[in-house]
């Protein structure tokens, strides 16, 4: 366990080289580029805003005032994102780097680390910008010190789990196509698009057990409200120290084996 967490700082050079070269190759041969990282969440909010503020009209909890659908919805959906898009590569992130890790000896453990860190500074600037707006509009307070704690605790959740399913995808090819399942699933059973009032009273206790939903409600509680719940802040510790520790020690028993299956 210690080298797996240690290893971006043993190997500071080589883990810095592989962000530089992955956040370069985001938007290699791009004509959008840097814009699509605006482009796609600005197009997905504004269809479930519609969809959810227009046709449906989704009432918001009254704790929250008069805010703007928009803004409640962009609260959650925006960490989501950075966590979708690293979910969504995990998969595939040992099988793209074969060649390298079958004939090269290095520290394969900075695959996923890598693999997780990109996409969270890739969306951490739309989530940067965003911030800066619900700034100039008010909403700022002391309490969003508490956002880089919570941004933080997400990364090693989702660490540990791109972790897992990068490791098992060597393994077993058909996770590629599980995960997209699983993520879809995953989105519309957080509270991201709706609040959680909408949901029947004896279901709501079970939302405790989606980590997710304690991220999100965690950010719109902060932003919002200028404060948190508790038991959401613990299930968030709880969450992400089992995912990256287990993630890390799974990834690490097996990571030997790679070399023969791939």
């Amino acid at each position: 366990m210690r080298q797996w967490v240690l290893s971006p700082v043993r190997h500071f050079r080589l883990f810095h080289q592989f962000v530089r070269q992955e956040f370069s190759g985001q938007f290699a041969g791009s004509l959008g580029g840097f814009l699509w990282l605006f482009v796609t969440p600005i197009v997905n909010i504004s269809i479930y805003s519609f969809v959810f503020s227009v046709v449906f009209r989704a009432p918001l909890p009254e704790n929250f005032g008069d805010v703007s659908f928009v803004i409640f919805l962009m609260i959650g959906y925006l960490p989501w994102f950075a966590f979708a898009d690293a979910m969504g590569r995990a998969s595939g992130l040992l099988l793209e780097k074969a060649p390298l890790i079958t004939k090269v000896m290095f520290p394969v453990q900075l695959i996923p680390m890598v693999g997780t860190l990109v996409p969270y500074l890739v969306h951490g600037i739309a989530i940067f910008v965003f911030l800066v707006y619900l700034a100039t509009q008010g909403y700022f307070d002391l309490m969003w010190l508490w956002l880089p704690v919570a941004l933080g605790l997400q990364f090693l959740f989702t660490m540990g789990l791109v972790a897992i399913l990068s490791a098992f995808c060597v393994f077993l090819r058909d996770i590629q196509q599980m995960v997209t399942l699983l993520l879809t699933a995953w989105f519309f059973l957080t509270p991201i698009i709706y609040p959680l009032s909408l949901l029947p009273e004896n279901l709501r206790p079970f939302m405790m057990l989606n980590p997710m939903h304690s991220f999100v409600q965690f950010y719109r509680e902060i932003i919002l409200l200028g404060d948190f719940s508790v038991p959401h802040f613990q299930v968030m510790v709880l969450a992400s120290v089992v995912s990256f520790l287990l993630g890390g020690w799974l990834f690490m028993r097996i990571k030997h084996a790679f070399g023969d299956v791939l």
